[in-house]
C-alpha cells in the first residue's frame, strides 16, 4: 500500500449554494453570527451536504491530532477554502504539467485529484494523520492515479532532499498554526517558531526557481512579515478569489526577491468581508471567527 516519493529520504513522523447575501459586517457582527452558527455543513460520502454537529466546540480542538484521526475516519471529503474550480485559473498560470509538486496537509481534499486531471501527475502529498494517508492512498489507487505518492509526514520537519520540488502548495493547512497565535499583529513566539519551521522547510525543498503557493484567509498585512523574513530569497505576490468571503492565493517565487523590494500592501487594499449565507454556515467562517473570538 505504501507509495514512496522519488526524493523521499527518511521516514520521519513527528508531529459550497446559498442565495442570501450578507453585506459588510463589523467585527462584533461577525462574532454574533458565529455564535448563532452552532451547526456546520459537511458533505457526506455521496457528496450531498449534511447538517451535523461534529464540528469542534473550539478552534483549539484543531490542534489535537486525535481530532483529525477521528474526523478523517468518518468523513470522506471536505474542501477548505472553496473547491478547485474557484482558483483553477491561478493554478494553470503558475504550474505546468512537468512540475513536481508537494502538497502539505492533503487531508481528505481532492486538490491532488484535480491537479492530476489537469495534467500535473508528479505529485507528493503529505499529512500528519495516518488515517488521512491510508484513505487517500486507497482513494487514489481506486481511481488509477498511481503516480501520486502519499506520505505520512510533518510539515514542520519535511523528510525530503534539498531542492527537490518545483512547487510546494498548501491550502488551509498552515491555518492550524495560528489557532493559538494570540494577537495577530504580534503572534506568540511559539506560533512564529512553528510557522518559520514550516517556511524554512518549504524554502529548502524548493528548487532554485521553485514557487510556494499558499491558499489562505490570512491577509497580507499579517502574512507579509512572516513570508518576507530576510532569510528567504523569494518574492511575494497574491491574488484573491471567492464570492464574498475573499481568500488569498499567495505566490512566493524563490530566487526572485529584489534587494530594493518595496512594501506593496497599500497598492492592494484588503477586500471588505462580504459573505453569502452558505459561507456564513461553512466551517471556514466558523474557524476564522472562532480564532478571532478566542483572541479577544
Amino acid at each position: 500500500m505504501g507509495l514512496r516519493p522519488i526524493c523521499y529520504t527518511k521516514p520521519k513522523v513527528t508531529s459550497e449554494s446559498g442565495v442570501g447575501f450578507i453585506p459588510e459586517l463589523s467585527a462584533e457582527e461577525l462574532k454574533e453570527n458565529r455564535a448563532s452558527q452552532a451547526m456546520e455543513c459537511r458533505p457526506t460520502a455521496n457528496g450531498s451536504p449534511e447538517k451535523n454537529s461534529v464540528g469542534p466546540p473550539s478552534a483549539q480542538t484543531y490542534l489535537d491530532p486525535h481530532y483529525w484521526d477521528e474526523r478523517f475516519s468518518s468523513e470522506e471529503h471536505y474542501e477548505w477554502f472553496k473547491d478547485y474550480s474557484h482558483f483553477q485559473h491561478l493554478i494553470k498560470s503558475n504550474i505546468n504539467s512537468s512540475s513536481s509538486v508537494l502538497e502539505l496537509g492533503c487531508g481528505n481534499s481532492q486538490l491532488c485529484d484535480e491537479l492530476y486531471k489537469d495534467g500535473i501527475v508528479d505529485i507528493t502529498c503529505i499529512d500528519l494523520s495516518s488515517v488521512a494517508v491510508d484513505k487517500m492512498q486507497t482513494r487514489l489507487l481506486s481511481k488509477g492515479y498511481k503516480e501520486i505518492k502519499v506520505v505520512q509526514a510533518d510539515m514542520l520537519d519535511l523528510p525530503f532532499d534539498t531542492e527537490c520540488f518545483d512547487v510546494v502548495i498548501e491550502k488551509g493547512t498552515m491555518e492550524v498554526l495560528f489557532v493559538d497565535a494570540g494577537d495577530p499583529w504580534n503572534p506568540r513566539q511559539e506560533t512564529v517558531s512553528k510557522v518559520m519551521a514550516t517556511l524554512d522547510g518549504v524554502h529548502r525543498v524548493l528548487k532554485p526557481d521553485g514557487i510556494f503557493i499558499s491558499i489562505t484567509f490570512g491577509q497580507p498585512h499579517f502574512r507579509r512579515p512572516l513570508f518576507m523574513d530576510p532569510k528567504f530569497n523569494w518574492s511575494m505576490e497574491y491574488n484573491t478569489f471567492g464570492d464574498g468571503f475573499h481568500y488569498f492565493f499567495y505566490i512566493l517565487r524563490k530566487g526572485k526577491r529584489r534587494i530594493d523590494e518595496k512594501e506593496e500592501d497599500e497598492k492592494h487594499k484588503d477586500p471588505p468581508i462580504n459573505m453569502y449565507q452558505d459561507e456564513l454556515e461553512g466551517e471556514d467562517y466558523l474557524f476564522r471567527t472562532s480564532i478571532d473570538a478566542e483572541e479577544d
